[in-house]
């Protein structure tokens, strides 16, 4: 078991979830093929929710939620946050802003003054994986159980889909 701000919250919610071990590099880096690993343990590679956290030029934070092989549609964003630049999160920015390394964010969480923005496609799966706040480390639980902690997130279509 692991112990971290999202095991807690989940477990303060009586939300089930289960602890998935990812393996690590020799150098303490999240693998380069989680697909292929994931796909090896029997899990879906797009059922794992991305956190990708972006800055607008006032120096707000945005993290996006979003399942699947699409990529995050910049346009759609800018348009949604009314900004006209928008920039991905630096590598040290991400943990200084959310207090979880890269590999290990979660879409829930978070400091309060982290907008989250959930894309739609995550409703598609039944069950999800989301960072679990410790590198190494991911949680699968129920994608309803995780939209009803996100009830207060804005949802939308976020994402470009690969064709």
């Amino acid at each position: 078991m692991i112990d971290s701000n999202v095991t807690a919250l989940l477990a303060a919610k009586n939300i089930p979830f289960e602890v998935i071990e990812i393996p690590l590099t020799e150098d303490k880096k999240p693998i380069r093929h989680l697909e292929e690993w994931l796909i090896s343990e029997g899990l879906a590679p797009d059922s794992v929710v991305r956190s990708l956290l972006f800055k607008t030029p006032s120096g707000e934070f945005v993290l996006l939620a979003a399942t699947g092989g699409g990529r995050a549609d910049w346009a759609v964003l800018r348009k949604y946050l009314g900004e006209r630049k928008l920039r991905m999160a630096e590598f040290d920015e991400v943990a200084e802003a959310t207090g979880y390394v890269v590999g290990a964010v979660p879409p829930i969480a978070l400091p309060d003054n982290i907008r989250v923005l959930v894309d739609s496609h995550v409703a598609e799966y039944s069950t999800v994986i989301i960072g679990s706040g410790v590198l190494g480390y991911a949680l699968s639980l129920a994608s309803i159980d995780l939209l009803g902690l996100l009830a207060n997130s804005d949802m939308g279509s976020f994402l470009k889909l690969d064709p």
